[in-house]
């Protein structure tokens, strides 16, 4: 056991990302629903702006929890989809799994994804990335799939920088990422990794409602900023 909890994890990743605090360009983006709970203690010690990037994991039909890939999703610009789907060709090649089973579990994590970005932004725009310097958050890295698409979403979207933030991650997750963001924070990387949940002594799902409430505290939270200054 590493952390507490998911609290104690984003304020333990908060003192490691000082250099980001106090600047406008910087946007904390969390990967709901555990991230969440994990960037808002990132981006309230920052004091910087909070929004979710909505990204699903595609689940081995016999085994969910195992990633064969993940879905991400961004707003369409003039050169890119805004859509990404990445695999894991180990997993996939492994299992045997067929084009039919990738493009089924696919539809179906797409319609979840869609809910899910309905639910937390309703009709507020994602914000504009372009420049900015892109905090992306988790509560921990297992094969890396969703971040993995995480990163080449908000790459399209041309920000100065992409820098991941999590509390702990397998190995070689953590240096198959590392090539492909200008910078990664991670408390640790233990070997064997098993699970992210074995690295917290409470580990609860996180709900949707608890994802919404966080970010409308933030959005407050932001605000008052803002109004201070």
């Amino acid at each position: 056991m590493l952390f507490q909890d998911r609290t104690a994890a984003g304020q333990f990743l908060a003192g490691q990302l000082v250099t980001y605090a106090n600047r406008p360009d910087v946007l904390v983006l969390a990967l709901p629903r555990g991230g969440v709970p994990v960037a808002f203690e990132v981006a309230k010690a920052l004091n910087a702006s909070l929004d979710v990037l909505v990204v699903r994991k595609l689940g081995v039909p016999d085994d969910k929890e195992l990633a064969m890939g993940a879905l991400a999703k961004l707003p369409k610009t003039e050169f890119t989809s805004g859509g990404v789907q990445v695999l894991n060709e180990d997993i996939v090649h492994q299992l045997n799994i067929s084009d039919e089973i990738i493009a089924r579990v696919a539809v179906q994590e797409q319609q979840e994804l869609e809910r899910r970005e309905q639910l937390y932004r309703d009709s507020r725009p994602f914000p504009d990335l372009w420049a900015r310097t892109v905090i992306l958050v988790d509560d921990g890295l297992a094969t890396g799939a969703t971040m993995r698409a995480a990163v080449m979403a908000v790459r399209q979207q041309q920000p100065a920088r992409i820098i991941i933030a999590v509390p702990v991650a397998a190995l070689e997750t953590y240096q198959e990422l590392k090539s492909k963001v200008e910078n990664i924070v991670c408390a640790a990387t233990p070997n064997p990794f098993y699970s992210v949940g074995r690295w917290y002594e409470i580990f609860p799902q996180t709900t949707d409602d608890e994802v919404c409430r966080l970010l409308i505290k933030a959005a407050k939270n932001y605000q008052l900023l803002f109004l201070s200054t």
